[in-house]
C-alpha cells in the first residue's frame, strides 16, 4: 500500500466490493456521489440495519424534494458503504447518522446498488402464504382464529368486499336486461297483431257498400296501422338503451372485476411478504435472545 495515504488506504479497502462474498446471484454496481445539505442540514435519506443484528446499512427511504430525492441517484435499498471516506461496516444506523450530521456542507457517500429480478423472490413459502391470506379473506375473526390462521391487517379491504356487490348488482341489471328484453318482443309480437288486424278491417271496410260502414272499418284498421308504426318507433327508442346495459353488463363490470382481482392477487402477494418480512425479525430477535449466531444475519 506504498504511496496511499492513511484515507486512500480506508477507501480502497472499502471498496473491495464482494468478490470474497457469496451475492446469490445478484449484480452489484458501486458508486460515489456528493449530496449538498438543504437548509435544514438535511440530505433527505432514513437509514436502516447497522449493528448489533444486520452486518449492512442500507437506505430506507429518500424523501421528496429534498437534495438526495432532487438528485435521484439514491434509491431505497442501496447499501451505504462509506460516509465522507469513511467506511460504515460495523457501525449503527445512530453513527451513520451522526457523520451525516457532522459534515457542514457536502456529504460523500459511496454506496452500492443491489440489482435483482422480484420474480426470484418468490418462493414456495410465499406463493403458500398467499394461498393463505386468500383462504382467510372469505372467513370470519373467529373461524380463522379457531383454525390459528390470524388475519392480516389489510384483509378486511372494502374494495374487495365491493366485489360481493357488484356481483349482485350484476345479476339485478342482468335479470332487468333479460326481463325487458322478454317485455319487448312479446309488446313486438302485439303491435304486428295489431297490423295484421288494421289490414283485415281495412280489407272489409273496401267491400262494405254502405258509406258509413265503409268509413268506421277503414278508420278502424287504421287505427291499428298506426299502433303498429307507434309500437316500431318505441321499440327503436328503447334498442340504445338495453345496448348500452348491454355494454356495462358485458364490458363494465367485467373490467372491474377483473382490476379489483389484480388488485387483490397482488395485496396477498404483498401481505405474504410482510408476514415472511415478520417472521424473520422474530427469528433475528429470538437468536439475539438466546446470543446464539444467524447464519442468515452473519453473512447478509
Amino acid at each position: 500500500m506504498e504511496g496511499y495515504t492513511q484515507d486512500g488506504t480506508k477507501v480502497i479497502n472499502m471498496f473491495r466490493t464482494y468478490e470474497e462474498e457469496d451475492l446469490r446471484g445478484l449484480t452489484v454496481t458501486s458508486g460515489c456521489i456528493t449530496i449538498s445539505k438543504d437548509e435544514s442540514d438535511l440530505i433527505g435519506i432514513s437509514i436502516g440495519g447497522g449493528a448489533p443484528l444486520c452486518p449492512c446499512l442500507y437506505i430506507v427511504q429518500v424523501f421528496d424534494n429534498t437534495p438526495a430525492g432532487k438528485d435521484a441517484t439514491l434509491e431505497a435499498g442501496d447499501e451505504l458503504v462509506g460516509i465522507n471516506g469513511t467506511t460504515v461496516k460495523g457501525k449503527t444506523k445512530v453513527e451513520v447518522a451522526r457523520m451525516i450530521q457532522a459534515t457542514k456542507t457536502e456529504v460523500v457517500i459511496r454506496y452500492n446498488k443491489l440489482h435483482a429480478e422480484p420474480k426470484q423472490g418468490k418462493s414456495l413459502d410465499i406463493v403458500l402464504k398467499k394461498v393463505k391470506h386468500k383462504m382467510v379473506e372469505n372467513m370470519t375473526s373467529s373461524t380463522a382464529d379457531a383454525l390459528g390462521l390470524s388475519r392480516a391487517i389489510l384483509c378486511n379491504d372494502s374494495l374487495i368486499k365491493k366485489l360481493d356487490e357488484l356481483q349482485r348488482t350484476e345479476d339485478m341489471y342482468r335479470g332487468l336486461v333479460d326481463h325487458t328484453r322478454r317485455v319487448l318482443m312479446g309488446y313486438f309480437d302485439l303491435v304486428r297483431v295489431c297490423k295484421e288486424l288494421g289490414n283485415e278491417f281495412c280489407k272489409i271496410g273496401v267491400r262494405e257498400p254502405q258509406k258509413a260502414a265503409n268509413e268506421a272499418f277503414c278508420k278502424f284498421g287504421e287505427y291499428h296501422r298506426q299502433m303498429e308504426k307507434f309500437g316500431i318507433n318505441m321499440l327503436k327508442k328503447t334498442k340504445p338503451i338495453l345496448k348500452d346495459l348491454g355494454t356495462y353488463l358485458t364490458k363494465a363490470i367485467p373490467d372491474t372485476k377483473l382490476t379489483i382481482k389484480k388488485y387483490a392477487d397482488v395485496k396477498f402477494e404483498y401481505l405474504s411478504y410482510c408476514l415472511k418480512v415478520k417472521e424473520l425479525d422474530d427469528e433475528d430477535y429470538s437468536y439475539q435472545a438466546l446470543q446464539e449466531p444467524l447464519y442468515r444475519v452473519e453473512t447478509g
